[in-house]
């Protein structure tokens, strides 16, 4: 079922030098592995094939857009069944560390160094149900209300027939690190209501929904199960562009297992034991 979702925004398959070409579900299966245990290339089982072959396809795809294209068209099934919320949308960052060998590219990789040391952070915005709808890389030392208004813009959905996409929900839910009057007057702007508790040193002036803040941990537990992904829970690659493709690729599974809890609810399937495509 999820293969069924993937193949259409592949390439076509095309031999070389009359060579058979390596099948597109064995190349993903094994860029999948690589995703989940964070093993370099060339410690790639055989049984998907060439390290090479696998790396090099996965290469072309990102620089092609493919993981962007599924993201978005998985997100626009969902609008269109209904289960993609828009009543209440939330935000959060998580700081990745970065290994070592992450370093050394040139220009700006989405690469600083926190209180955690050499990281890349993660900012990220997720529906109502706790799927990812879009995210921001930057470097680790940056602060997560300085990339709200990019998330904002980002995720936007193709809606049914005519009519500019949708990204905008009526609530936002953010925690202290997003209190601040610029952030609430350009929610205010855009019509979302902010559910974002002051801190200390502010007056509590807002109106406060503590019964929806407490769905915040939807967007925490996304993060923990995108980090289950050890190429995303550490970041090996230099280039952000390679990074950015792992995390829409583990954003695309979370899409892929909500198609499969969907249809089990709707069919009474047995239940689903792999992840893998």
């Amino acid at each position: 079922m999820q293969w069924s979702n993937i193949v259409a925004f592949l390439p076509p398959q095309r031999s070389f030098k009359g060579r058979p070409p390596h099948d597109h579900r064995r190349i993903l299966n094994g860029i999948l592995w690589v995703l989940r245990t964070g093993a370099p290339w060339r410690d790639l089982p055989e049984r998907y094939g060439k390290w090479n072959s696998v790396y090099v396809r996965f290469r072309r795809w990102t620089q092609c857009g493919i993981w962007q294209r599924l993201l978005h068209a998985l997100q626009r099934d969902a609008d269109l069944q209904g289960r993609l919320d828009w009543k209440t949308h939330f935000v959060d960052g998580t700081v990745i560390r970065a290994h070592p060998c992450a370093a050394g590219a040139h220009g700006e990789q989405a690469l600083g160094r926190s209180r955690g040391g050499f990281s890349t952070k993660l900012h990220l915005r997720a529906e109502g149900n706790g799927k990812p709808m879009a995210f921001v890389l930057s470097g680790g030392e940056r602060h997560e209300a300085k990339f709200l208004e990019s998330l904002l813009d980002l995720g936007k959905v193709k809606r049914a027939g005519r009519g500019r996409p949708r990204s905008k929900s009526a609530v936002l839910v953010g925690d202290r690190g997003y209190s601040y009057p610029s952030l609430r007057r350009l929610l205010s702007k855009r019509n979302i209501k902010a559910v974002i508790p002051t801190r200390r040193d502010q007056p509590c002036s807002f109106t406060f929904d503590a019964f929806v803040y407490r769905e915040r941990n939807k967007i925490e537990r996304l993060v923990g199960r995108l980090k289950r992904h050890r190429r995303i829970a550490t970041r090996y690659d230099k280039l952000a562009v390679i990074f950015e493709a792992w995390v829409t690729i583990a954003c695309i599974l979370e899409w892929l297992l909500d198609v499969v809890a969907f249809h089990i609810s709707n069919h009474r399937c047995g239940p689903v034991t792999s992840t893998t495509a």
